[in-house]
């Protein structure tokens, strides 16, 4: 599918910087038909790379790989203590009233119907995310916000969760918005517009942008 071929923003003999398409998995997933994907597309001209951290397939936006096991080690463990800076733009329904704000609600998986997330007091995992209002466009059930976040978790579906716990589901999500929304949209309107981290080796900052194709 020409339309899904991701493109590589930066490489060098640590790390890639990806910008993926929506539509292309981050990984393989079960099944023949499932293979197709971000890591596997890198891998055949660059066979090191290895995925840092994913994107769902809905998604849009910049992915990092490493170079190699212990460059993923390296890049893992900068994710985990939080020095990797994330950045998304998404247009949610409705008017945000707040012009920023932040969501600490913990997730975890629907035991009844994975792969959904749901707020979870008692076994969810805490997460946090914050957001800012770009632009706000539309009125009545054409109403829709343009929002900057802010993750500061990596919590699976946490963005798409979190902004649905506060009444604005992203615009054509499959999973958590109304169903006519995923059927009137070409696409979920997420994307991973900026990165910001350290370098593994040389120790200098790296910052890569991609502006939102929507």
């Amino acid at each position: 599918m020409p339309h899904l071929a991701p493109k590589l923003l930066y490489t060098d003999d640590a790390l890639i910087v990806a910008d993926k398409p929506a539509g292309l998995r981050s990984v393989p997933a079960g099944g023949e038909d499932r293979q197709d994907c971000l890591a596997r597309r890198v891998q055949a001209e660059y066979p090191d790379a290895l995925i840092v951290h994913r994107l769902d397939a809905a998604t849009s936006g910049l992915v990092l790989l490493a170079r190699g096991v212990e460059m993923l080690r390296r890049m893992s463990l900068a994710f985990e203590q939080r020095v990797i800076g994330k950045r998304y733009m998404a247009l949610v329904h409705g008017h945000v009233a707040q012009d920023e704000g932040e969501i600490a609600l913990p997730l975890a998986a629907d035991p009844d119907d994975r792969p959904r997330q749901i707020v979870d007091a008692v076994h969810g995992r805490p997460a946090l995310t914050r957001y800012r209002v770009v632009e706000r466009l539309g009125e009545g059930e054409a109403a829709v916000t343009r929002l900057e976040l802010k993750p500061l978790t990596g919590r699976s579906h946490q963005l798409r969760v979190h902004l649905l716990s506060i009444g604005h589901p992203i615009v054509g999500d499959p999973l958590y918005a109304p169903p006519e929304s995923a059927a009137a949209h070409p696409r979920m309107y997420l994307h991973a517009a900026g990165i910001a981290f350290i370098h593994p080796e040389r120790r200098v900052p790296m910052r890569f942008d991609s502006p939102a194709p929507f």
